[in-house]
């Protein structure tokens, strides 16, 4: 895959919950978006995980150079 589908920052709400990523072509989208674009492995770098609760999140491929945990990347406004 291509650059510009790797994540590089998020943006976070007021409870520090990742709403919206910005991937490295400046393009971004909802966070729940982005969990459909890597459902179909179009986001390099992460998978969709079903957490204890049923919700849906992205988590960082361990195979994947470079990615890293929404949580631990920079923000933007």
């Amino acid at each position: 895959m291509n650059n510009e589908n790797r994540i590089v920052k998020v943006k976070k709400n007021g409870q520090g919950s990742v709403t919206d990523v910005m991937f490295e072509s400046g393009r971004v989208c909802p966070l729940n978006f982005a969990i459909l674009m890597a459902k179909n492995g179009a986001i390099d770098g992460f998978n969709v995980v079903r957490g204890k609760n049923g919700g849906e999140y992205l988590s960082a491929d361990p195979n994947s150079s470079g990615a890293g945990n929404l949580n631990n990347m920079p923000t933007f406004r």
